[in-house]
């Protein structure tokens, strides 16, 4: 194909609009991009294969005989497209009449009840009454993976799931067994369905059919809040939305984003980020009073930390931070490292087995299972191994680092020793003060990931107790030791980083928006990392 045969453009009428699209476009994505929203459940915008299996996206074509799938039918010159006429109308009813005639009536127990595509049409149809007698087939329920609940009573056919696996997943683990009314969805004979990916299944399903047993019966879609987010789990920095329900989180959802992780996400961000917030947290200031740690309020935390600066007077300082920190959070801390002349900011990264997405090459599992290595590096900390060697009388500023392998004596002669954190691990507690900062799902920031492209966080839960993001409580620091004003609002806090680190120079919070923006050369430097880090 030539590039002027690539580049040709149709223009055809969709319900009286008429609209221009690139030759090979889906009349159903062509409609979508004049407000129309063909009725489907077969049809995904990330699957490739188009089965035409549902017959719900039937429209009428003036000129041609009989209604057609626009999941399958390419957009043409002149064409006229009624996806609403009456004969369209009443072919949908029959399907959805035929697909309840063994559909439990199960919604008010259903777990895809308020988000169920079946239950949507079969309202705007008015079709919540059955002409059908018989009793139903009852099919039951099934395990097709060690986290993933089948209801075959519930299952359409629509073969989403098959088809994600076969097509985007290249795993044909999946199939169809039986034909006709007895078909269910199954692992093939002598497979088991074990693929990095395999939560996506459920996420396609248009019904209940697939769900993850860990959210049976938690919640309905009405009880939970969505928030836009970022996975933690590692350096490709999916774009997720994170469900909660009573300040906490009960599902995380793949968020599309082109330029990221496409319509996917792995399984182990899902279980990485549920678990992040569970375990003891630290939820009050604490200082050090005749050595043992004390709660108090952070206007006297403050004034302590602020003392304890201007009092010190140590060399060789350390700063150890976590690799999840946010952008806001390390170029906050890096003025009171000056305070404290310390030159070392370390950070460890743990790692795991990588795996890939064979036809969305951007979307990896990888090796490095932080969110925020890359952003550390660009602000000047450095990845290291193990824990730093520390001198006597230096001074020690942890960032939310949780300390494992150091033994409990790890700090106490650091002087001073300042802890900010999350949880408070056993070296934590030889700190001089301790403030309690929030996780990344309790705050907004960002993280900039493996290639170098900056993207926003959002706020999806309440921090415990007195615990606060870590930029505001710095920024309250800085101001007591009289650098800069304190930051309330994450834009001002952007701000500051885009106006101190070269990288970062000209991007704002607003202008990174939901999808991410690249940092200045981050094509080049992704490449030299390398695609599993």
């Amino acid at each position: 194909m030539t590039n002027g045969e690539a580049k040709r453009a149709v223009t055809l009428t969709i319900d009286g609009t008429e609209i221009t699209v690139p030759q090979g476009t889906r009349v159903i994505e062509a409609a979508e991009r004049v407000g129309v929203v063909v009725p489907r459940y077969c049809y995904h915008p990330g699957i490739p294969t188009r089965p035409a299996q549902c017959r719900m996206c039937l429209v009428e074509v003036e000129g041609r005989p009989k209604l057609e799938p626009s999941c399958t039918l390419q957009a043409q010159d002149e064409m006229v497209v009624h996806t609403a006429s009456d004969t369209a109308e009443k072919a949908r009813q029959s399907v959805i009449e035929f697909l309840l005639v063994n559909h439990p009536l199960d919604c008010p127990i259903c777990d895809a009840a308020g988000q169920c595509m079946l239950q949507d049409y079969a309202y705007v149809t008015n079709q919540l009454e059955s002409r059908l007698n018989e009793p139903k087939q009852v099919m039951g329920r099934d395990r097709v993976a060690d986290d993933i609940l089948y209801f075959a009573d519930r299952c359409i056919i629509c073969t989403r799931c098959v088809r994600f696996m076969r097509d985007v997943a290249e795993d044909d683990a999946l199939i169809v067994a039986q034909r006709g009314h007895k078909a269910y969805i199954d692992t093939f004979p002598g497979r088991e369905l074990d693929n990095p990916f395999q939560g996506n299944i459920v996420d396609v399903c248009p019904v209940g059919a697939l769900v993850h047993e860990d959210f049976v019966f938690k919640a309905r879609s009405w009880d939970m809040d969505a928030t836009t987010s970022i996975c933690p789990g590692c350096t490709t920095g999916c774009n997720v939305t994170i469900d909660t329900k009573e300040n906490q989180i009960v599902r995380l959802k793949p968020r599309y984003n082109p330029d990221v992780n496409s319509y996917w996400m792995c399984d182990h961000g899902r279980k990485h980020l549920v678990m992040t917030n569970r375990g003891v947290r630290a939820e009050v200031p604490m200082v050090s009073v005749d050595g043992a740690l004390q709660p108090t309020d952070w206007e006297r935390a403050l004034d302590h930390v602020a003392d304890l600066v201007d009092d010190a007077s140590g060399a060789n300082g350390a700063a150890i931070v976590s690799a999840n920190a946010s952008n806001e959070d390390l170029l906050l801390l890096l003025p009171l490292l000056g305070r404290l002349d310390v030159s070392s900011i370390v950070f460890r990264v743990p790692t795991g087995e990588t795996a890939a997405l064979p036809t969305v090459p951007k979307l990896q599992l990888r090796a490095d299972r932080v969110a925020n290595a890359y952003g550390l590096e660009l602000l000047g900390a450095e990845r290291v191994e193990e824990l730093p060697a520390l001198a006597e009388g230096a001074p020690l500023v942890v960032l939310d680092d949780l300390l494992e392998g150091a033994d409990e004596s790890f700090g106490a002669t650091a002087s001073p020793f300042i802890y900010l954190g999350t949880r408070l691990p056993a070296a934590a507690r030889n700190a001089d003060a301790v403030l309690p900062i929030a996780t990344f799902a309790e705050m907004d920031g960002t993280f900039t990931n493996f290639e170098g492209r900056v993207q926003r966080f959002h706020q999806a839960l309440t921090p415990p107790g007195l615990a606060r993001p870590g930029w505001m409580v710095l920024s309250r620091l800085l101001a007591r030791l009289g650098e800069g004003d304190p930051l309330s609002d994450i834009g001002a806090a952007f701000d500051r980083v885009a106006g101190t680190s070269e990288p970062y120079a000209g991007l704002t919070w607003d202008s990174i928006g939901l999808k991410g923006a690249l940092v200045s050369g981050a094509g080049a430097t992704a490449a030299s990392m390398g695609s599993g880090s």
